[in-house]
């Protein structure tokens, strides 16, 4: 198991492949299995070098005391450093949901090292503002967990036992989930799914959370300086991310912006052939010409 020892943090990684390289990141408690057991690694490893990661305070990446760096301009330069490890010079850059938003503020300062820059499901701004309510208008978050998801998620912090939460999450899928709960296959998303979780310290998630969610700003000026081709892919009823992902393809220079219909924020377990033909689809239009469209 491949380890990227970047000063205090023991980054994992996984590595297959040959060709161009994709690094790639995840969503909120997720990992590398995100990619990998939904067979987009493997189909895109095919033809390209995939390198995906484990996000600090995520999977069997770990960090060792203070500076935690579980901020999104630290955590995007994980990027770069893993690059600088593997002697890469430019990299295609795939990240999903709050792993984007670290790849976005990176990709705002670093775009002439990125091949291109694939965001699904994600947003510029690290706390998402607003969501699409069932009259098709956008209005701001307001929904809460249930007690007893409340109260799992407690014994969750205390125990380090996830299953309380898994049941309740089943029980009222939110915002993230219920898409991926409503498709005939949702016995097998949701264990890939859950897979992470036998990782994760819950401690280390509730500090995460706490310093990483802290910004509402969607960065208009740094969207503007992204020069490299971007994907924005979304999924039709990502209800959290939709409104968001319009503010970066309105700002983001050179973008192709596809809205997967019938899908929900969990992309690639949701419909992973899909995902995996629009990120190919896109990646053989920059080989081509450069640019993100044809």
């Amino acid at each position: 198991m491949p380890y990227f020892q970047n000063k205090n943090a023991k980054i994992y990684y996984e590595d297959v492949g040959e060709g161009e390289p994709i690094i790639a990141n995840h969503g909120l408690l997720e990992d590398v299995t995100y990619w990998s057991e939904t067979g987009v690694t493997a189909k895109l490893a095919e033809k390209y070098r995939m390198i995906s990661m484990d996000m600090r305070a995520h999977g069997r990446t770990i960090v060792n005391g203070e500076p935690y760096g579980f901020d999104a301009d630290t955590m995007g330069n994980d990027f770069g450093d893993l690059a600088d490890y593997l002697e890469i010079d430019k990299f295609h850059l795939l990240t999903h949901a709050t792993g984007g938003m670290a790849g976005v503020r990176y990709a705002m300062t670093n775009s002439k090292r990125l091949r291109s820059l694939i965001l699904t499901d994600t947003c510029s701004e690290t706390i998402p503002e607003f969501y699409l309510d069932e009259t098709n208008h956008f209005v701001q978050l307001t929904r809460e967990p249930t007690e007893k998801t409340k109260a799992a998620w407690a014994k969750w912090i205390t125990t380090g036992s996830f299953d309380d939460v898994i049941t309740e999450l089943r029980r009222h899928p939110n915002e993230y989930h219920f898409k991926m709960d409503e498709h005939p296959n949702s016995e097998e998303m949701w264990r890939i799914y859950a897979m992470p979780y036998r990782y994760h310290d819950p401690q280390v998630n509730s500090r995460f959370f706490n310093v990483f969610y802290s910004d509402q700003d969607p960065r208009v000026e740094g969207l503007r300086q992204i020069k490299c081709p971007t994907l924005i892919l979304i999924g039709e009823f990502d209800i959290v991310f939709f409104k968001p992902s319009e503010i970066m393809a309105k700002e983001i220079p050179d973008v192709k912006y596809v809205i997967m219909e019938g899908v929900g924020h969990m992309t690639a377990i949701e419909a992973p052939k899909r995902t995996t033909n629009e990120i190919l689809d896109f990646l053989e239009t920059v080989e081509q010409n450069g640019k993100a469209n044809k």
